[in-house]
């Protein structure tokens, strides 16, 4: 891939990876709640799983859903579920000064996050149909639409990371806390229903 074929990618991806999305909206609801360093493990775990999945997908993967469209019905729901089942225990820590607060996602939770959002898979696929044909279709191609994909989305959820903790930081008192425990429990529910709607986004 040479300079010019990357600046066109990177512009490619811009809309997709900066504008608000369930990925943008999950690691900026715990860069508030928890601090930027706690959204590392989660971000590690959601780029790795990244990279693969891309990689994957760009070597051919993508046919499996095309051939059955219930897998990614599947994967949707479960992701749904997932998501859901995570904002009810922001829901439950902001509605109560006993409840147990949350703890941070870890890097499991990351890259579920990106493994049950089959529109991840869309854009991806997206991508490789207009970035990778039969001239260009080898391994180290591949590979560097992979990383680059890969970065480009790290630094748009870093950014997402920063700002939530920012954000977070004037609001450390008790009663603040559980009110952004209840915000962001509701952010995650439409982050679930995100993953329902057919939207696509980061």
């Amino acid at each position: 891939m040479d300079i010019s074929q990357a600046i066109a990618l990177a512009a490619f991806l811009f809309p997709l990876a900066y504008s608000p999305g369930p990925g943008n909206l999950f690691f900026a609801a715990t860069g508030a709640r928890f601090g930027f360093q706690r959204t590392l493990a989660p971000s590690a775990g959601y780029h790795i799983a990244t990279w693969f999945v891309t990689a994957a997908i760009g070597f051919g993967f993508a046919g499996l859903l095309a051939k059955d469209a219930r897998l990614g019905t599947a994967i949707q729901l479960a992701g749904a579920v997932y998501i859901l089942w995570l904002a009810v225990g922001f829901l439950r820590s902001g509605l109560t000064a006993d409840t147990p607060e949350p703890r941070p996602a870890g890097v499991g939770t990351g890259a579920v996050l990106l493994l049950f959002n089959p529109k991840a898979f869309v854009i991806i696929g997206l991508m490789f149909s207009q970035f990778l044909d039969g001239t260009q279709g080898d391994a180290k191609h591949v590979l560097a639409i992979t990383t680059l994909f890969t970065l480009n989305n790290f630094l748009a959820f870093s950014l997402y990371s920063i700002a939530g903790a920012r954000l977070g930081a004037l609001l450390r008192v008790p009663k603040a806390t559980r009110q952004m425990n209840t915000v962001f429990g509701v952010m995650l529910i439409g982050v679930g229903l995100w993953f329902l709607t057919g939207r696509i986004g980061g």
